[in-house]
């Protein structure tokens, strides 16, 4: 049967211009790849400011879509827009948007206040603002004859694409037709081959329990399961860099302090059926002079970590994530003592059922009267407690303890007796602690 085929001077030509560049837009170029992500500006978009500044918008995409834990929908970059200082060697955000993989805006974030931030050696933003920094010169040029040419291979391909979707809904290319020829009837559907499974195999097959639908803290979808519940959870069993871990061994050092800027809010709670979960939104932290967004606020009983072996009777781990997709969680340990106000707060708008949400019109919540006073903490790599166990996670374990009452404590145990996971195998990883701060000399 003949077939017919694209022009191959079209698709030489598109070879010869860069089909690698067709996939993005014509205005957008790649200045940097690494770990799952890259960097892509939009040539378009760049002003060159008299003081030295450059102001333009980039994106970076993402391999793998990731969970908007705010909207629940995935996205597949984030787009901002950025004021670079080429002196000073500084980077503030003006907007970003997280974007669909079909280039649909998902959400469009304020970005409040932002400050100029130092742009760490070695980071893609690093090499971003080396690139935008760069003058224009020769090599601008050939950069803008780059994107003509990568926009121009962006148009062809399209032609191209549509050239083909056109010839495959042809009558001539009909399945039917070319397959039933001349007869004018369709072939019959070939049988299925006959299964190579002896009885006995194919019985035992039968026997196995189906596997259950979800995870769980106990039973057949327990913590040793979770690999087996969800497919993309093998790091559940197989990761070398798991949490939560015993805190101990670690290296007393000067770390730098996190800043959270934590504000009154409005809060959304729910009860996911794993456990409490809070969402608050306007906040964040920065570690390093890089921020963390909060995505969410969610407790264990008992708490998850120890420290030195020593157990805690709750915990709350607040997860944080940066715009390039990387997660840091502080975790909040919780010993019995005076009653706690926000964590009353919280539990006085518990919902009524499961998978139920309660937005409550007029509490807000402060989380910075979650924190304890002092703010020294234990840090290490780690990874999500939940499926899929994702790895590369910063833990930011705070050293102090918060009081709760047992009332309290109670309420919590009442839902959700042991929602915790097992402590996993440290492997030999570094562990820091802060120094503990000088005590009181006495008289």
């Amino acid at each position: 049967m003949k077939t017919n085929r694209p022009l191959p001077a079209l698709l030489f030509l598109c070879f010869l211009l860069g089909a690698g560049l067709a996939q993005a837009s014509g205005t957008w170029r790649l200045i940097a790849t690494d770990k799952g992500r890259s960097i892509e500006v939009d040539t378009a978009s760049i002003q060159r400011e008299a003081d030295g500044k450059v102001r333009a918008t980039a994106r970076m995409v993402l391999d793998k879509e990731i969970l908007d834990l705010r909207s629940g929908e995935p996205y597949k970059s984030i787009q901002t827009t950025t004021l670079f200082d080429c002196k000073r060697r500084t980077a503030q955000t003006l907007k970003r948007s997280f974007i669909r993989q079909n280039e649909e805006v998902l959400r469009e974030e304020e970005v409040r206040a932002s400050s100029a931030m130092p742009v760490r050696s070695g980071t893609l933003d690093d090499r971003t603002l080396r690139e935008l920094c760069r003058p224009p010169g020769i090599r601008g040029e050939a950069m803008r004859l780059a994107d003509k040419a990568g926009a121009a291979a962006a148009a062809l391909h399209a032609a191209n694409e549509a050239m083909l979707q056109r010839q495959a809904n042809s009558p001539a290319n009909s399945p039917a037709r070319g397959a039933a020829g001349r007869s004018g009837r369709a072939p019959a559907p070939k049988k299925p081959a006959p299964s190579r499974r002896t009885g006995a195999s194919a019985a035992s097959a039968k026997s196995l329990p189906p596997p259950p639908a979800t995870w769980a803290y106990e039973g057949p979808g327990g913590p040793e399961h979770w690999a087996e519940v969800r497919a993309d959870s093998m790091s559940c069993r197989e990761g070398r860099r798991q949490s939560p871990i015993d805190i101990r061994d670690g290296i007393v050092v000067d770390l730098e302090p996190v800043h959270f800027e934590y504000q009154p809010s409005l809060f959304v709670i729910q009860d996911n059926g794993h456990g409490i979960e809070v969402q608050v939104g306007g906040n964040r932290l920065s570690l390093l002079g890089k921020y963390y967004e909060l995505q969410n606020l969610h407790f264990h009983h008992p708490a998850e970590e120890k420290i030195e072996g020593r157990g805690f009777d709750m915990g709350a781990h607040l997860v944080h994530r940066a715009n390039d997709g990387e997660l840091l969680v502080v975790a909040v340990l919780f010993e019995q003592g005076e009653a706690h106000p926000l964590i009353q707060t919280l539990w006085n708008y518990l919902p009524l059922e499961k998978h139920l949400k309660v937005a409550p019109p007029d509490a807000t919540i402060d989380l910075n009267r979650l924190l304890p006073e002092q703010r020294g903490y234990h840090t290490y790599m780690g990874s999500l407690t939940t499926p899929p166990c994702t790895e590369g996670v910063i833990w930011v374990v705070l050293q102090q303890p918060v009081q709760i009452s047992a009332e309290q404590e109670a309420i919590l145990a009442r839902l959700y007796p042991a929602n915790a996971r097992p402590l996993q195998p440290g492997h030999g990883r570094l562990i820091k602690s802060s120094r503990p701060p000088p005590q009181p000399s006495g008289n």
